[in-house]
């Protein structure tokens, strides 16, 4: 196999393909690239068996044939080529040579057969949608995803579709996020499925080079995503996700409405004093005025007096203040509608007019 290319054709592939390969891997040829060469195609494909990217690029390119490559190394040696620089890379047996210029590189390969393959699954359901629908629900929701939790379907982004609708939703506890979108699509009954974090990730770097459209591919345990000269398979999360409907508070008479910026600008002042562990903020609710008070073991004091439209009870209640910085920081609109029960219950923050995108954040004892 041989290969000419240029640095600036062949460097975002492999920094595309590296953020799939895991630093510390147990079997050694996960810490490689595959590369095939089939007439003016060259496809690169990197996998920690749970994700896999494929990469294509469309250039006519030297010989046919396959091999693995070691990822960090090729890329370290990509980056720091000069600009415009032109690479060969040809493979023989154990052993890939790199010249570009006056440089040149002794790689050891290992052979293309003995690279593993979780890309092929039975299709079932397979629609288009546009490429800013998919990175809304992405972007408006996974922050809330959890993180090396023992309750391990947490650790992910549910998708729930039916006839009509596109619907995504996590949550690690102690906060919800949920965004729907309408799309058509045929489909039998509803259908939930779990796409593990770092999938999740993967899917929205994809989604940057993608182009207007992409596709998505559902098999019984897996999902692909593909757009532009990418696509990502994933295996799903092979559990349950919680009944997340019952922990959505109603509407409540108690309901503030407050510029969102505003907001969000006046309780990350207040959060600079807040403890740095357990960053909890107490939110003191008063006719058209709403007070965030945050203290610290060291006895400082932070108070921010923020005006919103609110006529419902007065009442105190204490929050996560990462929590709402998060949510607000997602948010488009330009004002935020807080609905909130009690002092001991969640609060349910939404777009005033639009109930497309909730969020949830349970409160905390302060």
């Amino acid at each position: 196999m041989k290969i000419k290319i240029s640095r600036e054709m062949l460097l975002p592939v492999l920094q595309a393909a590296n953020n799939v390969v895991e630093r510390r891997q147990t079997l050694p040829i996960l810490s490689n690239l595959l590369f095939q060469v089939e007439g003016p195609r060259i496809t690169v494909t990197a996998t920690d068996m749970e994700v896999e990217l494929v990469c294509e690029i469309e250039h006519q390119a030297g010989s046919d044939g396959a091999v693995a490559l070691p990822a960090r190394k090729l890329l370290d040696i990509c980056r720091a080529l000069p600009a415009e620089a032109e690479l060969t890379i040809e493979a023989g047996t154990g052993k890939a040579k790199i010249a570009s210029g006056r440089s040149r590189f002794s790689l050891a390969s290992m052979k293309a057969d003995e690279f593993p393959s979780i890309g092929s699954f039975e299709v079932g359901i397979e629609f288009e949608l546009p490429k800013e629908m998919l990175t809304d629900l992405i972007e408006s929701t996974h922050f809330a995803m959890a993180h090396q939790d023992v309750r391990y379907y947490l650790n992910g982004l549910l998708f729930e579709m039916d006839n009509n609708r596109l619907r995504a939703v996590a949550t690690d506890g102690h906060r919800l996020a949920l965004t729907d979108k309408t799309l058509e699509l045929d489909v039998d009954g509803v259908r939930q499925l779990i796409v593990p974090r770092k999938g999740v990730l993967e899917i929205a770097r994809l989604l940057n080079g993608a182009g207007d459209t992409v596709t998505i591919s559902i098999g019984e345990n897996h999902l692909r995503v593909s757009g532009g000269a990418q696509s990502l398979t994933t295996k799903l999360v092979d559990g349950r996700f919680p009944d997340y409907e019952r922990v959505i508070p109603p509407e409540s008479p108690n309901s503030l409405i407050a510029d969102r910026e505003l907001l969000r600008a006046g309780l990350s002042r207040a959060s600079i004093l807040s403890n740095e562990k357990f960053r909890g903020i107490r939110l003191i609710l008063k006719n058209d005025l709403l007070v965030a008070v945050a203290h610290n073991p060291e006895q400082e004091e932070a108070e921010e007096e923020i005006e919103v439209t609110y006529a419902g009870e007065q009442m105190e209640v204490g929050f996560n203040v990462s929590y709402l910085l998060d949510v607000l920081g997602v948010m488009r609109s330009e004002s935020v509608r807080i609905d909130l029960i009690d002092a001991n219950s969640s609060c349910l923050l939404r777009m005033p007019e639009d109930a497309s995108s909730r969020y949830v954040v349970m409160p905390m004892r302060l």
